[in-house]
């Protein structure tokens, strides 16, 4: 056994006694096996994983608990190989109504702004069913699709455009399916829809206000004359901030607007100069492609210092960590020990950086 797997420690439960004791060791011998037979990149990792699964198993849940377990597990496999196929391609992940006619302008909207976004080199993903999703898939093209359907009894699996596709995979519950049509977005586009858009658009929102998930362009289109996302921003205005139960720069992780170019245009120039962020312990690091001039570094300072938990934003190299896994070490970078809860601030933060390399400073 290696030093790796020999330091490792079985996790304790509340549910742990004498009497288990020696068949959870039994196990964890059992996983140390399986991983010197499996070779993962990452053995911590997967011994997580596959460790998690035994302890599932051994304390004998309800037939359901097991299948919910086992199909999400394989629903997530499927998807993670189907991604495989598009790594390195920016997507968008594009919501909305499989009810949407193909008379409403919504659809043409909607098929309008995939066009123009394939075109641009963007992959879409949507969820694969008729009507918005339909429309996204016909205006990017089948070379251009990616679908993730669910499957439900009155729904037909996918549409023509991605049915058949290597490009596409259909999932049981609609929580996988969730995390898969946001987990390798770099952008989204929300168009009019019932309960499941608003589902995947709130839970989007969530994901971005909490820091859960990475800042991104979200933008709500309407049509000019139909204010379905503008009823929702006052809803969110009107109840949410105004009650406190959101912050007045919550509104900020988001754009609505009725200009298909409006909303091509807050996709694309949100990667104009920025490129990405990671966590280094405490410290967060935002990659760009150009670096700020003093000017412009002082300028995010006077208007984004209160972002920071202690000290100030500031110019810095590749972190070892960065180093050793590679990760965009080229790139200049810059660093701050943010305060949570102001991811908002770190949107306008993000706008503030694309200005880099224009002479727009306001100091």
């Amino acid at each position: 056994m290696s030093a790796e797997s020999s330091s490792a420690s079985v996790p304790s439960s509340p549910l742990a006694s004498a009497d288990t004791a020696p068949q959870t060791a039994a196990h964890a011998e059992l996983v140390e096996q399986l991983l010197d037979a499996l070779a993962p990149r990452d053995r911590k990792l997967a011994r997580d994983l596959i460790q998690g699964a035994v302890d599932l198993v051994a304390h004998q849940p309800a037939t359901l608990d097991l299948k919910i377990a086992a199909a999400a597990v394989n629903e997530m496999d499927d998807a993670y190989q189907m991604f495989k196929l598009v790594h390195g391609t920016d997507k968008v992940t594009v919501f909305g109504s499989a009810r949407t006619q193909l008379n409403d302008p919504l659809y043409e909207q909607a098929r309008e702004v995939a066009a123009h976004l394939a075109d641009a080199g963007w992959m879409v993903i949507t969820g694969a069913g008729p009507g918005i999703m339909h429309a996204a898939m016909e205006g990017a093209g089948r070379e251009k699709s990616i679908g993730v359907s669910i499957r439900l009894p009155f729904e037909q699996s996918a549409n023509p455009v991605i049915a058949g596709d290597h490009k596409y995979v259909s999932m049981k519950y609609f929580f996988t399916r969730k995390l898969m049509l946001i987990k390798e977005s770099k952008a989204f586009i929300c168009l009019p829809g019932g309960f499941g858009t608003l589902d995947e658009t709130f839970e989007l929102l969530t994901l971005t206000q909490t820091g859960k998930g990475v800042p991104v362009p979200i933008v709500f289109l309407d049509v000019p004359g139909d204010p379905y996302w503008e009823t929702v921003h006052d809803l969110i205005e009107q109840q949410l901030v105004a009650r406190g139960l959101a912050s007045p720069s919550d509104t900020d992780l988001y754009m609505v607007t009725d200009s298909c170019d409006a909303a091509i245009a807050e996709v694309t120039n949100f990667y104009r100069n920025y490129d990405s962020l990671r966590y280094v312990g405490s410290t967060l690091v935002i990659r760009m492609r150009i670096a700020p001039t003093e000017a412009e570094l002082a300028d995010l300072n006077q208007r984004f210092r209160h972002l920071c938990k202690e000290g100030s934003i500031r110019v810095v190299e590749a972190f070892p960590v960065e180093r050793k896994e590679n990760d965009l070490v080229d790139l200049p970078r810059l660093a701050l020990v943010f305060g949570q809860h102001k991811y908002g601030d770190l949107r306008a933060m993000i706008d503030a950086i694309n200005e880099f390399g224009t002479g727009t400073v306001t100091v």
